[in-house]
């Protein structure tokens, strides 16, 4: 079993001008800095896991599909590509683009980082028929997708097990002030991890009770005990991202009972989805 991460601001594994904030089998996660005009690689697929990015500050161009369609997205946006549709992306603002990268399942895309694209990875040039047509791409807008709301937290569900491999869960949620959480868990196959994008989460962490402010990144591997909640007098806004995905549908259950959040009924429930009570 891995052991919990916190990691502060600014904090990775530095490669270049991208950070490693995670590198799992579940899911590998990278911060980058694109100044303006910077490209990403050249056009590709890949073919056994999901590419996705969510914009933390500024704007990049993507090109997708047989076609090299154009999809903009600025900053709060988040977009996944499937795998087997060509893509690549550069930054075509006035300013630095700041970014958050998933490659889920990882299959080694932290190795392939640190040997200076050497190592083996599940990344291919454009196949001669072009790939999988662009429109399986999936873009979230700032505030789209399905929104769940339990007790004083609400959040936002951009993309689940459902989508692409299943292999992705992103939440864009907002803690609200009091709100004390699940009850200490603890996830079977799942790696569960918070991004805070604005004010300070409370975490435990196995043992550990921390405090993650803006830009941290914390990750719980499968058979961490942890659970968050909000101590503080405003609200929390956080990107909640599960690997594999699958468990925002105990979140879809939970809100749709409405009422308050019961710390025994959220357990009864999320027993269902890989969630096992410490």
């Amino acid at each position: 079993m891995s052991d919990p991460v916190l990691l502060g601001p600014g904090e990775g594994e530095e490669i270049g001008r991208l950070a490693i904030k995670a590198g799992y089998p579940e899911v590998v996660v990278t911060e980058s800095r694109y100044e303006a005009g910077a490209h990403g690689p050249d056009l590709h697929i890949h073919r056994h896991h999901a590419d996705a990015f969510w914009l933390l500050d500024g704007q990049l161009s993507f090109q997708v599909g047989p076609d090299h369609r154009e999809v903009v997205l600025g900053a709060g946006s988040f977009v996944l590509v499937p795998p087997e549709v060509v893509h690549t992306f550069e930054n075509r603002g006035h300013d630095d683009a700041r970014f958050l990268n998933f490659h889920a399942p990882g299959v080694g895309f932290d190795e392939y980082l640190r040997s200076g694209f050497k190592a083996p990875f599940d990344q291919h040039d454009p196949p001669a028929d072009g790939g999988r047509p662009g429109s399986e791409v999936i873009v979230r807008a700032p505030g789209e997708g399905e929104r769940v709301a339990v007790g004083p937290t609400e959040g936002v569900i951009k993309i689940g097990g459902s989508d692409a491999l299943g292999s992705l869960a992103v939440l864009e949620t907002t803690v609200g002030p009091g709100f004390h959480g699940p009850v200490l868990h603890r996830h079977g196959e799942m790696l569960d991890s918070f991004y805070v994008l604005d004010g300070t989460l409370n975490l435990r962490l196995d043992d550990d009770n921390v405090e993650a402010p803006a830009g941290s990144y914390a990750v719980a591997p499968p058979g961490t005990a942890h659970t968050f909640s909000n101590a503080g007098d405003d609200p929390v806004r956080v990107l909640n991202v599960f690997a594999p995905g699958g468990f925002e549908q105990y979140l879809k259950e939970l809100a749709a009972e409405g009422g308050p959040a019961d710390p025994a009924r959220m357990a009864a429930i999320a027993s269902k989805y890989d969630f096992a009570a410490v």
